[in-house]
Parts: structure tokens; C-alpha cells; sequence
């Protein structure tokens, strides 16, 4: 087992078992769902489905419902598509990047980072589909056969080449996901006492029985799917930049816009999952596996992207003076001191300004603070794709055709709808499925368990210089020595839980995790009722361990004591 250096800190609070974590985590799936996510529940349906009007309405209407104009004709969706497709790129990056770099503090936070991007890809969607205007005719894009000929689709536009990124990342992500999901699915399904429950679970977690072969090509798959996922954390929003970076409208036409967009992305994706996690970790009463440690690591790269994002700002605004090209100049003129300041304004505080307050450490440690600047960020995001679109077309080479954007109540009921609509998903997701890794977080118990890391019990026995004939004793002596120390460890186990007696024995194969050669073992032991098994505390698990010599921590895994419980409660 890995040992880590006493000076990090643990990254699993308190005195958790393996159990615990078991418990911690199926609680919120196995109980029942506190008030407070029925309220947020519905609130978020009410908008999701208002939104869900907006879109029926646009689509019978047509897309003049939208603030759109000749001059103007991106603006608000294609602002909102942006902003979920960045917002989508934390996960990946957390399950892939950070796995690939072994870091421990990613298992804590991946699998809600996961569900947050395939809910936010699904957001992004939307918006193209709404856009074609007409989508009982989709299937028009593709090339069928016609009476005018095969119609291809044109395969140098950016924006084809968004349909094969966004499709592929969602997809890779989709099955990252679910991958990770399959031996918890067991986990939950191996506890559920609904017959439904059971069965649901058993097909999700498509037969898993936790075999060595399983976890094998579990490790296998996951290497695979994170090596065919890094790249495509940096060419999405690449291909996204591309919509604007390909053409020759000033303020668009930029080779900066793809690293620049990539680092934004990550950065409003970052900020996203903290604003979710703090949600998440106070509801769900997961303080112990998701503290100030994983927050400040987020909120390092938070700090370390935004850096890179407003150096993006200030390299636009040198060239667009460097190039000497006037119509250039006047665009970032234009952005700061034109009728769109405000949002030019907004963008920089929010961006650029509020990320350099995470260099005080005891503001990047701050809980309230860290959700307050999460916010932050996601707005100031939303105006730099705002900034970026509007204010970059609304005054064009032609000053007679300069207009002004106003958004209609169709074109912020859509947006203000999908995020309720997402939040949907989200609770959704919280309520029925794991929100921590759970098989994953056990790994590092014994490494980063804060209970784990405080005990000073040596490992080693000190090495004496001494010669080995005096001190190796014979194969007898060892026998004898062995088998003495045994029986005082079986004395003192049942001194702990009673001695019991065969003619009043229970079937421990009932429990799960005995089987029949294991509970000969138990019986030869003195073992052979549930109420002694029941008695069991972590000092009863060990002892039986080192007595047992096989299966070594399964008993404290399936935590028999409560099951002997259970059991024990059901045959009175």
C-alpha cells in the first residue's frame, strides 16, 4: 500500500471504516429524500417545463420570436450553447487528466463532475436542434438520396465539425461514466430489500459480481476510455472556437480564440462543479469526503485557468492595436466604451478580477467565499460568449446597418428553462444514483483516511543485528509457538463476544460473505450464533483476521455485525 507523506492532508475525514463509506454514500439512495429535495425538485420542474413551452411556442412560431435581426443573427442561443458546452468540460477533465496523473483527490468529485457534464452536453444540444427552426425535417442535413441528387452536407464548415465533436465527447463521456457506475450499481443492488429496487439495479449493473476478471477489465476500460478522452477535453471547445475563428469578421478572426477557449472552458466547468459539490456535500451530509482540501485544489486551477484567460483578454487587445487594421481596433473600442460596456465590464470583473482573490489562502479555503466566486465566474462566463458574439456583429463595416440586441421574453424563458431542466437531471442523478465513487474512495482509505494517517504504530519491527542461527527457531519450536498464539487470540476474541454453544447455533451462511467453508471455520472457532457475531467491533474484525488467515478484511467490508443484527431481529 502506498504511503503517503504525513504532511498532506487526509482527503477522508473522521474515523471511517470501509462500511462507513458504504453507508454514507446509499443513504441518500436507500432513505427517504429530505423535504428540501422535493422543494428544489420542484422548483427546478416548474422552470424546466416553462422552458420547455418557450421552445413549443418558438417552434410553432417560428424563430422571429427571438431578438434576433439582419445585422444580429447570432446571439442569445448561440451564446447559451457556448456556455453549457464549456460548462460540460470539468468532468472529463477530472475522470480523465486527473486519473491518468493518478490524483487522488479527483475520486471524491468525479462522479458528480461526470453527471454535470453530460447534463450540461445535453443543455448545449438543444440549442442548434432549436435553431434549424424546423426540426420534423431534420433529417434533411444528412445525405439522402433525392430527386436532385445526393445533397451532401458541407464537410469545411466549423460548425458540421461541432456536430462530430460535441457527439463524440458526449458519447466517450456517456460510457466513462457508466463504466465507473457499474460496481456501485452492484453495491446498492446487493443491499436493496425492494424486489423492484433489486431488479432495477441488477440491470444496471449489467451482472457485475466483483470478481477478479471484472475488476480487471474494469482497470482496463478505464485507462483506454481516459486515454481517448484527454484529447478531446482540448479539440471540443477548439471546434467550438472555429464557429467564430474561421471567419473574417473583426473580433472573431483570431488565432488565440482555441487555447483561449479551451482555458475557459475549464474554468467556468471548474466553477460549476464547486458550486454544485458545496450544494451537494451539505445536503447529503458528505463533509467527510468532500472538504477543504478538494475545494482548494478546484480552486487552484479556477485561479491557475482564469490567469490564462485574462491574459487572452489583454493579447486581444494588444494585437487589435499591433495589427494596425482600424476596423480591429474599433471592435475592442467598441466592446469597452459602446452601448454593450456594461457586459465588457461584467466579463472583466468577473473574470479576471475575482479568480486573483484565490492567491489568499484563506479565501481559496472558504467555503462561502468558494461558492460566492463560483457564481461569479459562471456569470462572467456567460458574458465573455455574450461580449464575444453580440458586440462583434451589432456594429459591422456598414454603419447603416448597425442595430441593437434585445432579447424576448422566448429568448431568456429557453435559457432560464434549460437550467431548470438541468437541475432536474441533477437531482435526479443525486437521488437515485451514487454521488461518490464509492469502490474508488475505498482505495484511498488506508492511504489518505485521516483515522489512517494519525496512527503512529510502526509498520516494521525494528532489524536487530543478529546472527540467524541464534534466533531462527526450529519447525517444531514455529508449530508450537504458532498454535499457542492462535488458541490466546481465540481465547481473547471470544472473551470479547461470549462463548458459543453448538446445540443453539444459527445458519451464518445467512450472512453475506459466509459460505459454507467459512462457517465450518466459524464453528471450529467457537463461533455459531448471531448474537456473538453481532458483538463485533473493528478490534473483533482484526483479531478474527489474523485467526482466519483468509479473506482478510472482508468481514469489517460486509460489516457482519449489522447483519447479525438484522438476522438476529428477524427470528425473534
Amino acid at each position: 500500500m502506498h504511503k503517503e507523506s504525513a504532511i498532506r492532508e487526509p482527503l477522508i475525514l473522521g474515523h471511517k471504516t470501509y462500511h462507513d463509506i458504504t453507508e454514507d454514500v446509499c443513504r441518500s439512495i436507500e432513505g427517504k429524500a429530505p423535504k428540501a429535495w422535493y422543494i428544489m425538485f420542484g422548483i427546478a420542474l416548474l422552470i424546466g417545463l416553462y422552458g420547455i413551452g418557450c421552445i413549443l411556442y418558438l417552434l410553432g412560431t417560428g424563430i422571429g420570436t427571438w431578438g434576433l435581426n439582419k445585422t444580429v443573427e447570432w446571439a442569445w442561443d448561440i451564446t447559451n450553447f457556448v456556455w453549457w458546452v464549456g460548462i460540460g468540460h470539468a468532468g472529463t477533465l477530472i475522470s480523465a487528466v486527473l486519473l491518468l496523473f493518478r490524483q487522488k483527490w479527483r475520486m471524491a468529485i468525479n462522479r458528480s463532475s461526470e453527471a454535470m457534464t453530460i447534463f450540461a452536453v445535453f443543455m448545449a444540444g438543444l440549442f442548434p436542434l432549436i435553431h434549424m427552426g424546423r426540426l420534423w425535417v431534420g433529417y434533411w442535413v444528412l445525405p439522402l438520396p433525392n430527386q436532385f441528387g445526393s445533397l451532401w452536407v458541407n464537410f469545411n464548415s466549423p460548425l458540421l465539425w461541432d456536430v462530430f465533436a460535441i457527439s463524440t465527447y458526449l458519447s466517450v463521456s456517456l460510457v466513462f461514466w457508466y463504466i465507473g457506475l457499474l460496481p456501485d450499481f452492484a453495491t446498492i443492488r446487493d443491499r436493496a430489500k425492494s424486489p423492484v429496487a433489486k431488479k432495477i439495479y441488477s440491470i444496471l449493473s449489467f451482472g457485475w459480481s466483483g470478481r477478479a476478471k471484472h475488476w480487471n477489465r474494469f482497470e482496463i476500460v478505464s485507462l483506454v476510455l481516459a486515454g481517448l478522452a484527454t484529447p478531446l477535453v482540448f479539440s471540443v471547445h477548439s471546434i467550438v472556437s472555429f464557429d467564430f475563428a474561421t471567419s473574417i469578421i473583426p473580433g472573431w478572426h483570431t488565432t488565440i480564440f482555441p487555447p483561449y477557449f479551451v482555458a475557459g472552458a475549464v474554468f467556468s466547468g471548474f466553477a460549476m462543479v464547486q458550486t454544485l459539490l458545496l450544494v451537494l456535500r451539505k445536503g447529503m451530509k458528505l463533509e467527510a469526503y468532500i472538504h477543504t482540501k478538494h475545494v482548494e485544489y478546484m480552486n487552484i486551477v479556477i485561479m491557475v485557468t482564469g490567469s490564462i484567460v485574462g491574459v487572452a483578454y489583454l493579447t486581444e487587445l494588444f494585437m487589435s492595436w499591433y495589427s494596425g487594421v482600424e476596423y480591429e481596433a474599433y471592435a475592442f473600442i467598441n466592446r469597452a466604451t459602446g452601448p454593450y460596456w456594461w457586459a465588457y465590464a461584467s466579463m472583466m470583473t468577473c473574470n479576471v478580477i475575482s479568480p486573483q482573490l484565490m492567491w489568499f489562502k484563506k479565501l481559496r479555503r472558504s467555503l462561502l467565499f468558494t461558492f460566492f466566486i463560483s457564481i461569479v465566474v459562471n456569470i462572467g462566463m456567460w458574458f465573455e460568449r455574450f461580449v464575444i458574439i453580440v458586440t462583434s456583429i451589432h456594429q459591422d463595416y456598414l454603419p447603416s446597418s448597425w442595430s441593437m440586441f434585445y432579447p424576448t421574453w422566448t429568448d431568456i424563458g429557453i435559457y432560464i428553462g434549460t437550467i431548470g431542466i438541468f437541475f432536474v437531471f441533477y437531482l435526479l442523478y443525486a437521488r437515485y444514483f451514487p454521488v461518490l465513487a464509492i469502490s474508488e474512495v475505498k482505495t484511498i482509505l488506508k492511504s489518505s483516511g485521516e483515522s489512517y494517517k494519525n496512527d503512529t504504530t510502526p509498520t516494521h519491527s525494528p532489524v536487530i543485528d543478529t546472527p540467524a542461527e541464534a534466533v531462527a527457531p526450529s519447525k517444531k519450536e514455529t508449530s508450537k509457538v504458532s498454535t499457542e498464539d492462535k488458541s490466546g487470540k481465540i481465547s481473547s476474541l471470544l472473551d470479547k463476544i461470549g462463548a458459543g454453544d453448538a446445540s443453539s447455533k444459527n445458519d451464518l451462511k445467512l450472512i453475506s460473505g459466509v459460505g459454507p467453508k467459512l462457517e465450518e471455520t466459524l464453528n471450529n472457532i467457537g463461533i455459531f450464533t448471531f448474537e456473538q457475531v453481532s458483538k463485533m467491533t473493528k478490534a473483533e474484525y482484526d483479531l478474527l483476521d489474523s485467526i482466519t488467515g483468509s479473506f482478510p478484511g472482508r468481514a469489517e467490508r460486509d460489516d457482519w455485525a449489522a447483519q447479525a443484527k438484522e438476522l438476529m431481529n428477524k427470528t425473534k
